[in-house]
């Protein structure tokens, strides 16, 4: 029966398993120093520069090939990266970085350092969320449906609403008409929305 991990619903690549395998190898305390630079890139994503130099001055003191460390690294992003997006625990990332062939102790130690940075980490996500889709502008009217074929429609009240949205590479309009109730129900969810993101600043 093979294997199901939390972070994704396939199959993980082969060279994923040998990646993190990798890792085993190292001394404590080189794991310790990795696992600080992948989460230290996690919680500041724009500061890739950084963390390649990170990655290469680790290679460097540690004699270790700095092209084959930048590749086993991508794949131990992987997996905070996705545990982010599915709201996984710290239980079920070291149950994932042990299947994936991670040592007992090592992802115990990952999973901690995960642990500790949640906040940080759901932070960042909503983060980069908001600036992909960032609404940028909003037009609404209101109107009465004067005539219909349906009797029922006729007298009824409707909000017609036109969203810029900033999708990172272009502008894009989104056109919504919504009923009194439905429009009611958009705002309750955009209340909520507006909590989450007050509590995470």
């Amino acid at each position: 029966m093979a294997t199901s991990f939390h972070f994704t619903t396939e199959t993980p690549a082969d060279s994923m398993f040998t990646d993190i395998q990798t890792f085993n190898k190292f001394e404590d305390e080189q794991f310790s120093q990795i696992v600080s630079i992948v989460f230290s890139f996690l919680l500041e994503p724009s500061k890739s520069s950084r963390f390649l130099n990170q990655l290469e001055e680790f290679a460097e003191t540690h004699g270790i090939n700095a092209t084959g460390l930048k590749n086993v690294t991508k794949s131990m992003l992987t997996v905070p990266y996705s545990a982010v997006k599915r709201n996984m625990t710290s239980a079920q990332l070291q149950q994932d970085m042990m299947h994936l062939g991670l040592s007992e102790d090592k992802a115990n130690y990952f999973s901690k350092q995960w642990h500790e940075n949640i906040v940080g980490l759901s932070k960042t996500a909503v983060g980069q969320t908001l600036t992909v889709n960032q609404l940028v502008d909003m037009d609404w009217k209101f109107g009465v449906t004067a005539a219909s074929s349906e009797l029922k429609k006729v007298g009824n009240t409707f909000l017609q609403l036109k969203l810029v949205v900033n999708k990172g590479n272009k502008m894009e309009n989104v056109y919504m008409e919504l009923t009194v109730p439905q429009f009611y129900s958009f705002l309750h969810e955009m209340e909520k929305a507006k909590a989450s993101l007050e509590y995470f600043s």
